[in-house]
């Protein structure tokens, strides 16, 4: 009976936590928390996790839409790279199990010319919580494969730019799934319009010119947000 009546009061519990990492909110910006809700999710989301100061705000917003991701250990670096923001797994960390492996979402704040408009830096903060949702959802993907999944997907980046398109759309998917659609709408609408594109292939294909879609584009995304019900009580484009 007592055993029972915990495993009852541990499913209310992981209910409460995934509805209230769904609740779908259209419009994020610096002044949506107090310090008393920051300090919460600090508190709930914050474990295992090395997080600048500077972006404190929108990664603890994302991380909370992300409960599995609760006690993943993840580092979010800020350094100068190529690509925007990127998301992998630490060396070492592929020869552990899924769930004990390092993260390391790398956010660049130097890039070269073509690409300067998009930086995480330059987005507003909506946008930034969207693509943070982007990454999230890769670690989420990663937390369900093992050490040859792994290295089939480094395979399929090296030498299959179909299955990497497919890969990226998938991953966006996941970011909608969790309920941060709007936001990475929003992030989705500052790339295309900053660099002038239609669509936005990565920043390893930016002169690419084609039609494939690798990561969604905003009609898409309103699509797909559209026959998800998460979304019916707050779709208003208006």
């Amino acid at each position: 009976m007592k055993q029972s009546f915990l495993v009852v009061v541990f499913l209310i519990l992981l209910v409460s936590t995934i509805a209230q990492a769904q609740e779908i909110v259209k419009s994020f910006s610096a002044s949506t928390l107090g310090n008393r809700e920051l300090n919460s999710l600090k508190v709930n989301y914050g474990i295992n996790k090395i997080i600048p100061a500077v972006y404190e705000t929108q990664i603890l917003i994302a991380l909370s839409y992300f409960p599995e991701l609760k006690n993943t250990n993840i580092e979010f670096r800020l350094k100068k790279t190529n690509t925007p923001l990127s998301s992998k797994p630490t060396l070492p960390g592929l020869l552990q199990s899924a769930k004990n492996r390092k993260y390391i979402i790398t956010i660049s704040e130097e890039t070269n010319p073509g690409l300067e408009p998009i930086l995480f830096k330059k987005l507003n903060f909506n946008a930034q919580v969207g693509v943070l949702g982007h990454e999230l959802s890769h670690v989420s993907d990663y937390l369900t494969k093992g050490f040859s999944k792994m290295m089939n997907l480094l395979l399929i980046e090296i030498f299959s730019k179909k299955q990497v398109d497919q890969f990226e759309s998938r991953t966006d998917h996941i970011c909608i799934n969790h309920g941060l659609g709007f936001q990475l709408l929003d992030w989705s609408k500052s790339v295309r319009e900053n660099l002038k594109i239609d669509y936005w292939r990565g920043a390893d294909n930016l002169k690419h010119k084609t039609s494939d879609e690798r990561y969604l584009n905003p009609e898409t995304i309103i699509q797909i947000m559209k026959q998800n019900q998460l979304y019916h009580k707050t779709l208003n484009y208006n």
